[in-house]
């Protein structure tokens, strides 16, 4: 019996002693290694390995032996550049709620009408004018108005049926989420492939349907306002594979852009 008492006068101890220090660590969210949202909603219980550190250990070395996360510093910017549009980025390891379909169309409504998607649509037709792509366009100031307003056109369609109409419809998320670790060559694969693989609403994966046929529904459109000699299924074809492959350099452009960002331009939102 005495024992027993010894026991439990010891735990009571312990549970008085420790408590406090994690209510601390949970409320305060300047603590090291502990973020507010991690304190709010955790993933999952996490394992007690640690040891209690000596008394008289310092704070420095506490807080040294707490790892620092690779990404820290590397966050995606709303513009690359202040010029391409990245409104759809999401940092790496970030974990977001679904969006409504409010939030779908205005995201496809900023990737078409922010500046920064202006301007990007003009630096479109300028290299489009220059490799004299659509030589019924011809050259020249007039020949650039027809450029622009054919790219901008071609890009709301695109952007109105790959980000808005076909993931409301299907339930799928038109975001980019960043791998932000592994080698290049894996990075690289992984933010090309997004054309083709996606998620849904529910986090779970899926065939990218809002991109692939979206792409091809708006270069279907399209015929309807380009001349007719570029109103030919292979000319469709050409401007629905040209989509997709410039969406995979964006989300390409999009992967590494954190890590160039953090390291030359200091770009800040």
């Amino acid at each position: 019996m005495f024992k027993q008492r010894c026991l439990t006068a010891a735990i009571l101890v312990c549970a008085c002693t420790v408590a406090p220090s994690l209510a601390r660590g949970l409320s305060d969210p300047a603590a090291p290694g502990i973020s507010a949202s991690a304190a709010v909603l955790p993933d999952a219980p996490l394992p007690q390995t640690q040891t209690q550190a000596p008394p008289g250990a310092s704070t420095a070395a506490k807080t040294e032996a707490t790892p620092t996360p690779s990404n820290q510093g590397k966050q995606q910017t709303k513009r690359i550049l202040f010029i391409v549009p990245n409104f759809r980025s999401v940092n790496a390891d970030q974990k977001l709620p679904p969006e409504t379909a409010k939030e779908k169309f205005k995201t496809a409504a900023l990737q078409s009408f922010d500046y920064s998607g202006i301007i990007f649509v003009a630096g479109q037709a300028g290299v489009a004018q220059a490799q004299n792509s659509y030589p019924e366009f011809r050259q020249g100031a007039a020949g650039y108005g027809r450029y622009f307003w054919h790219t901008f056109a071609d890009s709301t369609d695109e952007n109105l049926w790959v980000q808005a109409i076909l993931p409301v419809a299907l339930h799928q998320d038109s975001r980019y989420y960043t791998l932000g670790h592994g080698n290049i060559f894996k990075r690289e694969a992984y933010a090309f492939t997004r054309v083709l693989v996606t998620r849904n609403d529910d986090s779970s994966r899926a065939p990218n349907y809002s991109e692939v046929v979206g792409a091809g529904i708006a270069s279907g459109i399209s015929a309807a306002y380009y001349p007719s000699v570029y109103q030919t299924w292979t000319k469709v074809g050409q401007r629905w594979l040209t989509n997709v492959i410039i969406d995979g350099a964006v989300y390409s452009m999009n992967e590494f852009w954190p890590d160039v960002n953090g390291a030359i331009f200091h770009q800040k939102d």
